[in-house]
């Protein structure tokens, strides 16, 4: 049986961001009622710096599938991204290899569709102003999953490079005809937002507490090491605390274990993992007044879920390239 080559090209026309999102609600909603198969992702530090190579499995669905990928944080400066990778696809009845695709961006969407899901449950139904910190590969998707969800009417960016800023706001904007706002300040960009992304690279906070309107909604989604983190410890504190899988934040987020490092919040502080919510298993947001932090580390499961929706969907579509990689016996 031939495997399926999906590209890059290929995973952007067959799996929107918006569509993504009812995908990602029932692959995260696995997760929680224990139905997903998933360990904690092996990374393997290279020799020389932040680079990393990562593997990470998991059964959901019926499906079989792992995503393979290194991380190289400093490709913001080449033609590549920081993600690179395939995430593969297996028949749950024989094992054989049904699909290998394009990682780089089915992580970007799959994650930006999850921040879309945690929006549409946890923001202000009336959340109108969006800030986005990070101008990479996953502003784009934010920006689209982040509009599918609510009305937004107005966009705010930030990031430490003010010309990648304009040059996304630019490019973003004129695709969508919509105006982009860039800010010289993360805590300009965020000032009276009634959502916030976070999707730097960034190690140490890039996000206050004080620069927060009440009833804000943050979706913390750049940091995920147990050392690095985008959120200062005020803003978890002061927030009710949603995930995409308990297990994982108690081993690998950082925005979570400082603050619990210092004595300031417990394994009780995190509410419920977003799973949860969309069962209707938790409560989402409280009242309008309150925030909320949504905290994604990105699961194997949303990978797996993601390249399921995309094979079926190039199937029938004609899409994709048909090589014989082996595996089956040859009479």
């Amino acid at each position: 049986m031939p495997t399926l080559l999906l590209t890059d090209r290929e995973v952007g026309d067959l799996l929107p961001v918006a569509a993504c999102i009812d995908v990602m609600a029932d692959a995260l909603r696995a997760v929680s009622d224990g139905s997903a198969q998933l360990p904690l992702r092996t990374i393997l530090r290279l020799p020389g710096g932040a680079n990393a190579f990562g593997t990470m499995p998991a059964t959901v669905a019926g499906s079989i599938g792992a995503k393979i990928i290194t991380v190289f944080p400093g490709n913001s400066t080449t033609p590549f991204d920081s993600h690179v990778g395939v995430v593969l696809l297996f028949g749950a009845e024989h094992g054989e290899l049904l699909a290998i695709a394009d990682a780089s961006s089915i992580t970007a969407i799959r994650t930006s569709a999850v921040s879309g899901l945690a929006t549409r449950l946890l923001a202000r139904p009336d959340a109108r102003d969006l800030a986005i910190l990070g101008a990479g590969v996953l502003a784009s998707p934010h920006l689209d999953a982040i509009r599918a969800v609510r009305e937004v009417r107005r966009v705010r960016v930030w990031s430490r490079s003010v010309d990648r800023a304009q040059d996304w706001a630019d490019r973003a904007g004129a695709e969508r005809g919509i105006m982009i706002e860039v800010c010289d300040s993360a805590q300009r960009a965020v000032d009276g937002a009634d959502i916030v992304c976070t999707i730097t690279a960034s190690r140490t906070p890039v996000l206050d507490s004080s620069w927060l309107a009440p009833g804000v909604h943050i979706n913390a989604v750049g940091a995920s090491l147990a050392h690095a983190r985008e959120l200062d410890s005020a803003t978890v504190v002061g927030s009710r605390l949603f995930v995409d899988r308990r297990e994982s934040t108690l081993a690998e987020s950082g925005d979570f274990l400082v603050p619990k490092s210092e004595g300031l919040i417990t394994d009780a502080h995190i509410v419920a993992e977003l799973g949860d919510v969309v069962a209707g298993r938790a409560a989402g947001r409280g009242s309008a007044s309150e925030r909320t932090v949504f905290k994604s580390l990105g699961l194997a499961v949303e990978d797996v879920a993601a390249l399921r929706y995309l094979y079926d969907r190039a199937k029938a579509a004609g899409r994709g390239t048909a090589v014989e990689l082996g595996g089956m016996r040859h009479r």
